[in-house]
């Protein structure tokens, strides 16, 4: 591995070459811990931020979705819910959604495996071709974050263009097959729910063509030796329309919510959902 902790001055640090040098190996931050780094490279360290500290006493919202296609009041129900959670979280953990543990746990599984395979196998997927439909890196915005963070990420365009099987890793090509298909109809009744909770019909956001697209996105955190000096994702906002986020048991997840973090935590065999700049803006306007 050709990337080192710098120990050189401010003045003769040279951010390029690291940055050039991180990415031309194309390991990703997994090849930094596998060649037994003991410090966070240079590129990593994070500027300080208070925002960081994690304010406990607001309590993170979880709908159970059971009953919402069979009982019409526990669904009314259900819709009010989703209308306060996307208007004031813009986020919430769904329970009963319909994908099986099963599929969840392999879904994580096969992730693992098409990061922890060897290098030279996952260096056929290393691009930073944006117009590529199946692509693994680390850091879309490598060169020009003010810090890298300590992830790397595969990610793959399922919808609206139908993606040759063949095309994906061999690791994980059947569980993203299948839990495609699951989270399309997952998509597809929390888009209506959405719908449903701003007072329209509930196919409107899907004839809006909200749901068409799809696609698929593996972080993978190694552990890191200095994480106080780092993170694994930096605050951002997302404006897609609809995103359904797996996490492990680990946890890490945080959310801005009355300009305090707050932790989510992860619950056993659930979802969180996050409903994008775009919709909670939506909801915050009726």
């Amino acid at each position: 591995m050709v990337v080192t902790c710098t120990t050189k001055s401010s003045e003769d640090y040279d951010r390029a070459s690291e940055l050039k040098a991180f990415d031309e190996s194309k390991a990703g931050v997994k090849g930094l811990v596998d060649a037994g780094v003991s410090k966070v490279p240079r590129m990593f360290i994070q500027p300080p931020d208070d925002s960081r500290n994690c304010n406990n006493q607001f309590k993170f919202p979880v709908i159970d979705l059971h009953g919402m296609d069979s009982d019409p009041i526990r669904r009314k129900k259900i819709v009010e819910m989703v209308r306060e959670a996307s208007e004031t979280w813009g986020f919430f953990t769904v329970v009963n959604h319909g994908i099986p543990v099963s599929v969840l746990e392999e879904m994580l599984d096969g992730a693992r495996r098409f990061y922890e395979q060897d290098n030279e196998v996952k260096k056929e997927f290393y691009t930073r071709d944006l117009t590529r439909k199946v692509a693994y890196n680390s850091n879309f915005d490598l060169y020009v974050s003010k810090a890298a963070n300590w992830r790397d990420t595969f990610y793959c365009l399922m919808a609206p263009h139908p993606l040759n099987p063949q095309e994906l890793p061999a690791t994980c090509r059947d569980i993203l097959m299948g839990y495609k298909e699951q989270t399309m109809r997952l998509g597809l009744k929390l888009l209506e729910l959405m719908s449903e909770a701003v007072g329209l019909n509930s196919n409107h956001l899907k004839d809006m063509d909200c749901a068409e697209g799809l696609a698929i996105l593996c972080h993978y955190y190694p552990a890191c030796p200095q994480p106080e000096l780092t993170m694994g994702t930096t605050k951002h906002s997302d404006d897609d329309f609809l995103t359904i986020l797996l996490q492990d048991q680990i946890g890490g997840l945080q959310v801005l919510h009355q300009d305090q973090w707050v932790d989510v935590p992860p619950v056993p065999g659930a979802l969180v959902i996050n409903v994008g700049d775009l919709l909670q803006v939506n909801f915050s306007v009726l």
